[in-house]
């Protein structure tokens, strides 16, 4: 089961990561290029992350895993928030945090992406 060092862990591998504390000293705010891509409170238990997601594949998650929900107090179409229980593989995990980095940084502006070294990346911004 995902602990709260390895879901930090997790979330600043990605590349130009950083954690903020924008809202409350407890609540870890892990962005790139300055947005926010994942937000958990790390001291809590139980232990939970808020994650960016195409919609149709949250409301898929939503259905196969009592433990992700949608996104508290974020946008629901957008967000889940998934409950690290150990009921949710800690690959999906994983590769859920990968995939709201990744559909962060594709929307960040192009200056942005470039300063990132996402050089040649044809993304428009």
């Amino acid at each position: 089961m995902l602990t709260a060092d390895g879901l930090q862990r997790i979330c600043l591998e990605q590349p130009a990561a950083e954690e903020t504390f924008p809202f409350s000293a407890g609540l870890s705010v892990f962005k790139v290029g300055g947005r926010i891509f994942a937000l958990a409170e790390l001291g809590a238990d139980p232990l939970s992350v808020s994650l960016k997601c195409v919609p149709e594949t949250a409301v898929a998650f939503r259905l196969d895993y009592p433990a992700i929900t949608p996104g508290y107090h974020l946008n629901k179409r957008h967000w889940n928030t998934v409950l690290l229980d150990g009921s949710v593989p800690d690959r999906l995990v994983q590769e859920m945090i990968e995939d709201s980095y990744d559909l962060v940084r594709a929307k960040l502006p192009k200056a942005v992406r470039i300063a990132l070294g996402d050089v040649g990346s044809g993304a428009s911004g």
